[in-house]
């Protein structure tokens, strides 16, 4: 704890007021115990730390590099998972190792744009709607806000990439447009609750402006528990990421992606099983993953526990 030491002097005579004020560093080491007592969510962190490093590195540390562009080679192809290919290797005789690692770098670029775009356009929404409760702004934003959740959101996905051409960033736009207001309709109602406290009240009547009141007042209050849906969103928004790849909508060939090895494998099920598995499982690995860590991100930002 540091001791912070302000001087106050009413009718000239001096005060000294000491406050007790956490270190910076002490409020890390609670985050990171809070964090820490839950095993699960040190998996988590173990999980997510190896998604980025694969999404970082993945040219550098895969075994055979030329596989990840146009290549083709028969005499290697339908090979069952050995010493030399891991995890076998696929039609076309690539190596579906190298091919699944490269495939983190477009997962985790697929959920850091998609949060970054949405996360901000609903917080917003979220805190204008909020704190101007009953007022036509209010209104508008959460009528809209309505409107968009009341669509199925891999229907709305779907509409939104199918007229759109196939590829990456337009899979991310469909998915950042159809997320949005999740965040809005969070934020929303924490905003309309705090809105009415004593430090927005107080806020006001000492002429603080609008901005500074839904910014410096109220954002801050509602900032855990939008870190604690990001941290668990993740695994969603790349599942839903490879779900448009699986339709042809997303990452095109021959650059690769999880849904769309899933998809080519899929017709040769059962005999090539290993074409569809491993992706699969590399799906479940970072979703279980980003979900573990989402929980201890919740634990870390809960004050009651």
């Amino acid at each position: 704890m540091s001791i912070k030491t302000n001087t106050i002097q009413p009718n000239g005579f001096k005060i000294k007021k000491f406050v007790l004020k956490p270190s910076t560093k002490e409020n890390l080491r609670q985050y990171w115990f809070k964090f820490s007592r839950n095993k699960l969510s040190i998996i988590g962190l173990i999980i997510v730390l190896l998604s980025i490093f694969f999404a970082i590195f993945a040219t550098s540390i895969v075994p055979y590099p030329q596989h990840l562009r146009e290549f083709v080679d028969y005499s290697s192809s339908k090979i069952a998972p050995n010493s030399d290919y891991f995890f076998g290797t696929d039609t076309y005789g690539r190596d579906v190792f190298t091919r699944i690692i490269f495939s983190f770098r477009g997962a985790v670029l697929m959920a850091v744009i998609v949060l970054s775009l949405s996360v901000p356009v609903g917080v917003i929404l979220g805190l204008m709607a909020g704190y101007f409760n009953g007022t036509w702004i209010d209104t508008i934003i959460m009528r809209i806000t309505d409107i968009f959740l009341a669509l199925p959101p891999l229907i709305l996905a779907l509409a939104i990439a199918s007229v759109l051409e196939p590829n990456m960033t337009s899979s991310m736009i469909a998915v950042t447009v159809m997320w949005w207001p999740w965040y809005t309709r969070l934020v929303y109602g924490m905003a309309r609750s705090l809105s009415g406290e004593y430090f927005v009240k107080n806020a006001e009547l000492i002429g603080a402006s609008k901005a500074h009141i839904i910014f410096k007042e109220i954002l801050p209050n509602c900032l855990s528990p939008v870190f604690t849906k990001m941290a668990l969103d993740v695994g969603w928004v790349i599942l839903m990421g490879a779900t448009l790849s699986y339709v042809g909508l997303g990452e095109q060939p021959p650059t690769p992606a999880f849904g769309q090895m899933i998809s080519d494998g899929a017709r040769y099920l059962p005999d090539l099983w290993w074409l569809t598995i491993f992706p699969a499982l590399a799906i479940a690995f970072m979703i279980l993953g980003f979900n573990f860590f989402g929980d201890g991100i919740r634990d870390m930002f809960d004050t009651g526990r």
